[in-house]
């Protein structure tokens, strides 16, 4: 399959078949992650991988219970990392000014384009792959789990493994919902309904009202999904995750 082809036809995928990824094929996707685009080629970021049937049950509790996290032969989390290069300045007689948010977001925008790239790699073997947006909601269990040191922080999980379902494409805004030409144009409510009524009108859509006896798909998102009471629940808990991990100095 050609890289564009790749990207086009990406699906997450939430079923797994128990087939191992023979280690070869681990290695080349990895690899593939490495090559990532990085801040200053410093490569500030870890991968933590998970077989261990007994390790993936603990996974499991701190990804909400998610099926996949047994099913699939492996758990890649990737971790904003300053801990490697800290080090290395400090045997080199250089000293380390990384102790701040701007540092943390640094790592973590590695981290992301990183899983993004093993990601693609993944998905040119025929393997399956889901993003679990649980691992920042639970990075204090997993920090402790996993023995990340200080100036490690986890930022996201790949499931991934061989798909054991072949689901839809998912929808997608439309062009004009996404791109500004030369400068940022706000949406008026005419550009919203227009941006939104195909998503809107999916018989899914139409599903998920009837099952949660909601008005419309927007509430299902606010008043389901991501509630401002979960938002700032798992805010504190991951600001208190960012600066135990020594990434709050302000001076």
């Amino acid at each position: 399959m050609d890289t564009m082809q790749t990207l086009l036809e990406h699906r997450t995928i939430r079923k797994y078949k128990s087939q191992p990824i023979e280690d070869n094929i681990l290695n080349q996707i990895l690899e593939a992650g490495f090559k990532a685009s990085t801040t200053g080629n410093m490569q500030v970021y870890s991968i933590i991988i998970t077989k261990d049937e007994k390790r993936k049950d603990e996974m499991f509790k701190f990804h909400f219970g998610q099926a996949m996290v047994k099913q699939a032969p492996v758990l890649l989390t990737f971790c904003a990392d300053f801990n490697r290069f800290n080090k290395w300045c400090e045997q080199r007689n250089a000293e380390p000014g990384y102790d701040n948010f701007l540092s943390f977001m640094t790592a973590a925008i590695d981290a992301l384009l990183v899983a993004q790239n093993v990601t693609i790699a993944a998905e040119s073997f025929g393997l399956g792959i889901c993003y679990l947006g649980t691992t920042t909601y639970m990075a204090d269990k997993i920090i402790e789990f996993l023995k990340c040191p200080k100036g490690v922080v986890p930022i996201t999980t790949l499931v991934v493994g061989y798909p054991d379902e072949n689901p839809e494409l998912v929808d997608r805004l439309p062009y004009k919902g996404i791109v500004h030409n030369e400068f940022y144009e706000d949406y008026s409510e005419q550009d919203i309904e227009e941006i939104y009524r195909e998503k809107e009108a999916l018989p899914l859509t139409k599903k998920l009202l009837e099952e949660n006896q909601l008005e419309n798909l927007a509430q299902i998102f606010t008043k389901n999904r991501y509630t401002k009471k979960d938002n700032v629940y798992f805010s504190q808990s991951f600001l208190k995750v960012i600066e135990e991990a020594g990434f709050m100095n302000n001076d």
